[in-house]
């Protein structure tokens, strides 16, 4: 079975801060892709699946905060969910979306 993304995924790379809730570990790494319901990151030692996360996505001077959990791993990144996000940080997410779909139709109409 092949696994579909349930929004449109665009390419992002900014800083996470990202938090185990559990064990309290933090790590930095960094994001791949972005979407409404999530993110792909890399990761040195990537979490285990079911894994309840904070993240801190840090661009451009704005930072977005979200609790998330792991929903995929493979070798070097992790597929995050987010669970739960305050109004302000869907705010600052919309804004990174507006821009990035934007900034990818530009370069499509340039061609």
């Amino acid at each position: 079975m092949i696994e579909r993304p349930r929004a449109r995924r665009y390419p992002f790379a900014a800083a996470v801060d990202l938090l185990d809730m559990e064990s309290e570990t933090e790590v930095r790494e960094q994001t791949t892709n972005l979407s409404v319901f999530g993110c792909q990151v890399t990761a040195q030692k990537p979490w285990p699946a079911n894994t309840k996360v904070r993240l801190r996505i840090l661009h451009h001077g704005a930072i977005f905060v979200a609790l998330g959990q792991v929903v995929n791993v493979r070798r070097n990144s992790m597929g995050v969910v987010f669970t739960k996000i305050e109004q302000k940080d869907q705010l600052i997410l919309e804004k990174w979306l507006a821009e990035v779909r934007d900034g990818r139709e530009r370069t499509a109409t340039a061609r």
